[in-house]
């Protein structure tokens, strides 16, 4: 099995996804928009190859092409979007259907469409006494793809954006861990 990962930014859930590939000899990469950003770092430190693709200049689509020629260069079989500030085009999501899984910082369908931070304060703005993450699969309709996995937590009434990121990106690196193993297990 071969798994394409697709990240810009921190890669704050990298390690566990890494730690997990590597211990089940799964052949993982990693592609990135984002030439120095931090999921290139923890790449490199579990030894999984990295690929830069420059977005600048070029349309979604046509920056969709160089990736999928990487993707085909190395017979990839699943794509995992974590923390991968990018909406990806039906350019990819028709060559890989049902074997694209992005984690989402909420419990969708509640809060979809948002990035990062930005979906943690939402939540808090919005009073919610629970939150969590969702892991799907990718369709041509940002975030409204099949939900394969859902984890929940509670909010705590001195809750900031900064703890509840991190409550949700346990709760991530938990589905994302799960989820190589069952793909795994499939084979």
């Amino acid at each position: 099995m071969k798994i394409a990962v697709f990240a810009s930014t921190s890669g704050s859930d990298l390690p566990a996804l890494f730690s997990e590939t590597n211990s089940r000899k799964i052949s993982t990469l990693l592609i990135t928009n984002k030439k120095d950003c931090g999921a290139t770092e923890k790449a490199k430190k579990h030894d999984i190859p990295c690929f830069f693709i420059d977005a600048k200049g070029l349309s979604r689509e046509e920056y969709d092409e160089k990736v999928l020629q990487v993707l085909e260069e190395n017979n990839i079989d699943y794509i995992f979007l974590v923390g991968y500030m990018r909406i990806i085009s039906s350019v990819i999501v028709q060559k890989f259907p049902n074997k694209i899984f992005n984690i989402h910082p909420s419990l969708l369908p509640a809060f979809a469409g948002g990035m990062d931070t930005d979906v943690h304060s939402d939540v808090l703005q919005a009073g919610c006494k629970i939150s969590g993450a969702t892991l799907h699969i990718v369709t041509e309709e940002v975030d409204e793809g099949p939900i394969v996995k859902q984890k929940a937590c509670e909010i705590d009434d001195e809750e900031t954006s900064e703890t509840l990121k991190k409550k949700v990106q346990k709760l991530e690196q938990e589905m994302l861990v799960e989820l190589v193993g069952e793909l795994d297990e499939e084979r």
